[in-house]
């Protein structure tokens, strides 16, 4: 879910996050509902829809769950607020917290919270979001496909770039030509990718010791912890 120090160390934070796995998957559940209130429960005619069960399988929620939410009626009961926090945690790093809650008072309060005691300060409105932008990322592991033949079949799509890092690859695209590309992709053979989703993507990236990016993470890991919270996202190379 979150966008800090994100490629260098995911395979940490995907065992990290399976071990609050249940947490995880009532958000992507939460998630996947709101969808379905705003535009149905069908994949093929909702996009945001499509792109919430994406995140959920990229995060390894069984098809099983996932099938069930979308034969469940939506309740009729509270309405969920999307809404985005912009600040700076330590060090002047840039973060974006994306929230979906049915109480406003108390996301805002829970949140400016968890800035103030670990040294950070929310901002306003466009105060950090301009060092970001929305894309789409497929991560692949190398051991699906050799360098040689992934450039092979990336000339053929139409995608913003494609990174090689250690153990792993990963394609970016315009957010509207995530879910094309992904299947695409699949139909090329590749399979069983680390992650799949539309995220936010520093413009430009600050390093830090590993002192002080022990203390952003602590913030981010506090965010990440809040039921509220969907995605927390920072400029940490």
């Amino acid at each position: 879910m979150s966008g800090h120090s994100k490629w260098a160390n995911i395979k940490h934070r995907k065992g990290a996050q399976d071990a609050k796995r249940s947490k995880l998957f009532q958000k992507l559940a939460t998630e996947i509902m709101v969808a379905i209130k705003v535009g149905g429960n069908d994949p093929s005619t909702n996009t945001r829809l499509r792109l919430a069960i994406e995140k959920a399988k990229g995060q390894n929620m069984p098809n099983s769950n996932i099938g069930k939410l979308l034969k469940t009626k939506p309740k009729s009961g509270a309405d969920f607020k999307e809404l985005t926090y912009e600040g700076y945690g330590p060090f002047g790093t840039a973060i974006l917290v994306q929230c979906l809650t049915d109480n406003l008072k108390r996301t805002s309060a829970t949140v400016t919270a968890a800035f103030t005691k670990n040294g950070g300060n929310l901002g306003t409105n466009g105060s950090v979001s301009y060092l970001f932008s929305r894309k789409g990322l497929i991560v692949i592991d190398e051991e699906i496909i050799e360098e040689d033949k992934l450039m092979e079949i990336a000339l053929s799509l139409d995608i913003l770039d494609v990174k090689i890092e250690p153990g792993f690859y990963i394609i970016e695209t315009e957010p509207g030509k995530f879910l094309k590309t992904k299947e695409e992709l699949e139909n090329a053979g590749i399979m069983n990718f680390i992650s799949t989703e539309v995220s936010m993507v520093p413009k430009q990236t600050i390093e830090l010791s590993e002192k002080e990016q022990s203390r952003v993470e602590k913030l981010v890991e506090l965010l990440e912890d809040n039921n509220d919270v969907q995605a927390v996202y920072t400029n940490i190379t």
